[in-house]
């Protein structure tokens, strides 16, 4: 008895209440995360239809920041959690410290960044001054000041490693609304600020990303008792360590970046329509985020469940958690294919949408949104290939959605010469997404969960 008392909560409580406790704060603040991206936005929109073009060309690099801080902190994750189910505290210690230490060498890869490659990242996109200038400002920004993305990621999951995940949702709702309260502060220069622009909007996500780091190591030192740091252990590499991180990270970086590679293309695709197409493609990406970021959210709570589980080879458990996983992404996504089609205008009026904008827009949501329950599908059965250090599986499901499937069909849906056309693209990716995860899953049930 005494040892079910002082057993981590992911190997004993409930499975339905112990998914709903430890994602349930991770969704709420990926909700907050989601409408400060689209405020973001909303703002930048009132400079002009230029600005938000902008903005949607510099999000490609901003995806390949969020991959590697993202990324690592999963690799974090998954080696932390699982030597915690196997009660070996030496190797989780380690695996927290090293993290710190790899959000250092991350940070100082995105200034060398910024130095060389902002410029010619925009202008390869577009031919319009003013559109560039304002890309290059914008990134230019977040490109040296990411030290703060980059420790929130890593040091957040820290947080939801361990099952403290009211601390990481703390954190990372305190930076979305420093975000939201200083955007229009910033841009329009109120309350004697000055009058900022796009470089405001950058300025303030920043700023807001950097609260949340402070809060989150905070939260670490303070009440993660599970994890203890060390000065000496982070400036003393462990190269099994960041190896055993990377295994697991790099695919997951790899197959975020990806998306930034699809993202890059797809600009590239609409901007020979108009750039009016291309801040229609920047408008879904931060409304659909507003349903996604959820999933994303219950993924990052259902990854140390199952992660635990799988050390402490409790079969019934992993199925349980996935089961009713599953069930809450298809039914989330559900709910925002139904907005989708039933108010785009109503979205597309938040952003100050032309009547171009809005022809173009009207169709984009409604088409594209038809994929999004079997998309929820697809990331809850993506955590279990995270979870048990099969991240492969994850990279090339991305590489075939993303880029031998959506990029080749927006390709050849756009020589119609009807841009229309070119959102069903989404669609096809998403079915073959579906079919690969499925077929994973039934590899890794077959293989691993069905014998412990």
């Amino acid at each position: 008895m005494k040892e079910a008392v002082t057993e981590n909560k992911m190997g004993v409580m409930p499975v339905k209440k112990l998914i709903i406790s430890m994602s349930l704060p991770m969704m709420i603040s990926m909700l907050v995360q989601a409408m400060y991206n689209i405020v973001d936005s909303v703002f930048v929109s009132r400079i002009n239809e230029n600005a938000l073009t902008a903005v949607t060309l510099a999000f490609p690099l901003q995806q390949i920041i969020i991959s590697i801080g993202s990324g690592t902190g999963v690799g974090i994750n998954a080696l932390l959690s699982k030597a915690l189910g196997e009660k070996d505290f030496e190797k989780s210690d380690k695996a927290a410290n090293m993290g710190i230490m790899l959000i250092f060498f991350s940070y100082l890869l995105f200034v060398v960044l910024g130095f060389t490659i902002v410029s010619p990242f925009i202008r390869s996109q577009t031919g319009d001054p003013e559109i560039a200038q304002y890309g290059i400002t914008y990134l230019s920004i977040i490109c040296f000041l990411s030290i703060g993305a980059l420790s929130q990621m890593t040091l957040e999951r820290l947080l939801q490693s361990t099952g403290k995940t009211v601390y990481s949702m703390i954190s990372q709702m305190s930076g979305a609304l420093t975000n939201i309260i200083f955007d229009p502060i910033m841009i329009f220069g109120l309350f004697g600020f000055p009058r900022l622009g796009v470089a405001g909007a950058a300025y303030a996500t920043v700023f807001g990303q950097t609260v949340a780091s402070c809060l989150a190591l905070f939260f670490n030192l303070k009440f993660n008792r599970e994890i203890h740091f060390s000065l000496k252990s982070i400036i003393k590499p462990d190269k099994f360590i960041i190896g055993r991180i990377y295994a697991v990270g790099v695919p997951t970086i790899l197959m975020m970046s990806i998306g930034a590679v699809m993202t890059y293309s797809f600009n590239r695709i609409l901007i020979a329509f108009s750039s009016t197409a291309t801040a229609v493609f920047g408008v879904y990406f931060k409304l659909q985020s507003f349903f996604f970021m959820p999933i994303f959210g219950l993924n990052n709570g259902l990854i140390p469940v199952m992660a635990y589980n799988f050390g402490a080879r409790n079969r019934d458990r992993i199925r349980e958690a996935l089961r009713f996983s599953l069930c809450l992404a298809v039914g989330i996504m559900a709910v925002g294919t139904l907005i989708f089609q039933l108010f785009p205008g109503n979205l597309l009026d938040l952003f100050n949408a032309s009547d171009n904008m809005k022809e173009i827009g009207l169709a984009a949501l409604r088409i594209i949104s038809i994929h999004f329950p079997v998309a929820g599908a697809s990331i809850a059965l993506g955590s279990v290939f995270q979870a048990f250090s099969k991240p492969v599986y994850s990279l090339i499901i991305s590489i075939c959605r993303q880029l031998l499937v959506l990029i080749p069909a927006a390709w050849l849906l756009s020589l119609t010469g009807v841009v229309t056309n070119i959102w069903w693209a989404f669609l096809i990716a998403e079915a073959v997404s579906f079919t690969l995860s499925a077929y994973f899953y039934k590899r890794i049930n077959d293989r691993i969960i069905a014998k412990l």
